[in-house]
């Protein structure tokens, strides 16, 4: 890497370019990554498709990161050079916010999205807030990890968000990049789990990943077949269309919870009576913080978590962009930066 670095920019809307730039020093309460592996998210799109204040600004994309810190800037005290080090989805809080200061740092009010607002790991190189870092633990590759910096620390924080007591039934609709985790980490969380999921096709898999039950949407309906299972503490919907979470609903127990973690375009319709009778919830979750990002990472080395993807180099970021969005990816794709 020597004084300079590979990183693929883009500006405008998915006008990629392969450049080479200078290292830069990191300023304060900052470090420098070297960059090993960065995982390629739909969440990508924000900067990839001009979805941010200035489109016409290069960005580089990128938020799944896992690398080696190089450089300390001042005011830097817990992280040290030789480090293994992640950065996820949120770049790091700002600590004055009002959200922050009631200890909501997920939804601090000036807190950069790695890689649409500032810089993400489609490099070789990266600068990351100190407050940000999550520390990367022995025994997981950097390849492994940096799709659990977010698919994984979304669905692992959405399962800690439903009140389920071990031996429940917890359902996972989609078994795409954000399904195929869940269901491993609602399996090694003690629950009983139910995939959902459109035709046969993925129902051997399913079962591997940890599945008691499957649900095939398209021949039954899925809040009655969860119903008739003797209804859900929990279902965590990661498909990306609200009209199939809707049906979900009626299939909660007493308390349940619909937790929504696809980012659907269309909305979410539900029945008031579904909801009083029963005083079931639909909620939201974005991402979690670094600390939860420590606890996720040693989790699902502990207990065999693994994400699976399609590795490739840097340098074809754009055609890795495309193959994740086209959905046809089996689950997630990584970028190797050492390539």
């Amino acid at each position: 890497m020597a004084d300079g670095y590979r990183a693929v920019q883009v500006s405008g809307a998915r006008n990629f370019r392969l450049v080479e730039r200078e290292l830069r020093e990191p300023g304060f309460g900052h470090v420098r990554i070297r960059v090993e592996a960065c995982g390629v998210c739909h969440t990508d799109v924000l900067g990839v498709e001009g979805l941010r204040a200035d489109p016409s600004a290069p960005v580089v994309p990128g938020h799944e990161v896992v690398g080696v810190i190089d450089a300390v800037g001042p005011g830097v005290h817990a992280w040290e050079i030789g480090e293994r080090v992640g950065v996820g989805f949120l770049y790091g809080h700002c600590g004055e916010c009002e959200r922050c200061r009631r200890g909501d740092f997920v939804n601090c009010l000036y807190q950069p999205q790695t890689g649409s607002d500032i810089d993400g790991g489609y490099a070789e190189s990266m600068i990351a807030k100190a407050a940000g870092l999550v520390r990367i633990p022995d025994g997981i590759s950097a390849v492994e990890a940096a799709p659990l910096l977010c698919a994984g620390l979304t669905t692992f924080m959405g399962l800690s968000g439903i009140k389920a007591a071990p031996g429940e039934l917890v359902a996972v609709q989609g078994i795409g990049g954000l399904g195929h985790l869940a269901l491993q980490y609602a399996s090694r969380l003690g629950y009983e789990v139910a995939a959902i999921a459109r035709g046969t096709g993925k129902e051997e898999l399913a079962r591997k990943l940890g599945a008691d039950h499957y649900i095939d949407s398209e021949s039954e309906d899925p809040g009655r077949a969860l119903a008739a299972l003797g209804g859900a503490a929990g279902v965590i919907a990661t498909a990306t269309t609200g009209a199939s979470m809707s049906p979900l609903v009626p299939g909660l127990k007493q308390h349940g919870t619909l937790m929504v973690l696809g980012a659907a375009q269309d909305p979410v319709l539900v029945q008031a009576t579904d909801l009083i009778f029963g005083a079931r919830t639909v909620r939201g979750r974005l991402t979690g913080t670094s600390a939860d990002n420590e606890d996720n990472l040693r989790f699902s080395l502990r207990r065999g978590v693994r994400s699976m993807n399609e590795v490739v180099p840097l340098s074809e970021a754009p055609a890795a962009y495309e193959r994740m969005l086209s959905g046809k990816a089996r689950f997630r794709v990584v970028l190797d930066a050492t390539a």
